[in-house]
């Protein structure tokens, strides 16, 4: 492996966004692309499904880069379910900007050998 994809390791933070709209999921992105470096966007495609489906929206963000934006209190229409995966460090960088923006109502982790996921309901401030 390659120093810089060990770097990337170590600096990337997937970010996972369930349970909301598509303007919640992109105010939530909006704060971390003003301090981070986007990466990789998915956004989900419209569905034909006649039943209630799962949307989930996802985004790669490197702590390393970025414009390191100062962080507002962002308004949500409703609570935003985020999944963040990667090293802990970046990982903690993440959910610490996330507080700057939002309230979160909720945090679990989950920690493995070389990264962690924590698990925040955000909501406005």
């Amino acid at each position: 492996m390659s120093d810089v994809y060990d770097l990337h390791i170590d600096t990337d933070v997937t970010v996972q966004l369930c349970d909301c709209s598509r303007e919640d999921a992109q105010a939530v992105f909006d704060v971390l692309d003003g301090v981070y470096e986007l990466e990789d966007m998915t956004a989900p495609s419209p569905q034909t499904a006649t039943g209630p489906s799962p949307t989930v929206w996802t985004a790669t963000f490197d702590t390393a880069a970025g414009r390191r934006e100062e962080v507002r209190p962002t308004h949500l229409d409703s609570p935003v379910g985020a999944t963040l995966s990667g090293g802990y460090h970046a990982v903690d960088e993440v959910a610490k900007v996330l507080a700057a923006g939002f309230d979160i109502q909720s945090l679990q982790s989950v920690s493995g050998d070389q990264e962690t996921e924590a698990r925040l309901l955000l909501a406005s401030r």
